[in-house]
């Protein structure tokens, strides 16, 4: 009998580990505004949200399920996710906390990213992203 509720505490606990590191599949971050497809003027309102990850300034450091959005206009996701994310103008950080941005692009077609990470600037592994496409007036 006791052999029988090692086994299932082991496995209780095996799959609690399991449905951690998995916590954040899915659609945990995605861009609310502007949607996939529109056409917008510049400067255009980026807006992010987030499900099963809270986001926090960055000053208040690496917090597990905690982070911050950058948003990736133009270019693709960094190859290195165990590296922090650049800051130019291709790579906004919002390390403040906040979920909108306003960012000005010029007439044409832009791809927007985000991409979710923690107070360090680095992203998490999985990368926790979404992608739209826009067009600029």
């Amino acid at each position: 009998m006791k052999n029988i509720y090692s086994k299932l505490i082991t496995t209780f606990v095996f799959l609690l580990i399991a449905g951690a590191t998995n916590a954040f599949a899915g659609n945990a971050v995605t861009i609310t505004d502007p949607p996939n497809g529109a056409m917008v003027s510049s400067p255009v309102k980026v807006c992010m949200a987030t499900e099963g990850v809270e986001v926090e300034p960055a000053k208040m450091g690496v917090n597990e399920g905690k982070g911050h959005h950058h948003i990736i206009v133009d270019v693709n996701l960094p190859k290195d996710l165990s590296k922090p994310i650049g800051k130019d103008a291709n790579h906004i950080h919002m390390g403040d906390g906040s979920i909108c941005k306003e960012i000005t692009l010029s007439a044409g077609k832009h791809i927007i990213r985000t991409l979710f990470a923690k107070g360090n600037h680095v992203p998490y592994d999985p990368a926790l992203t979404a992608t739209v496409t826009i067009n600029v007036k």
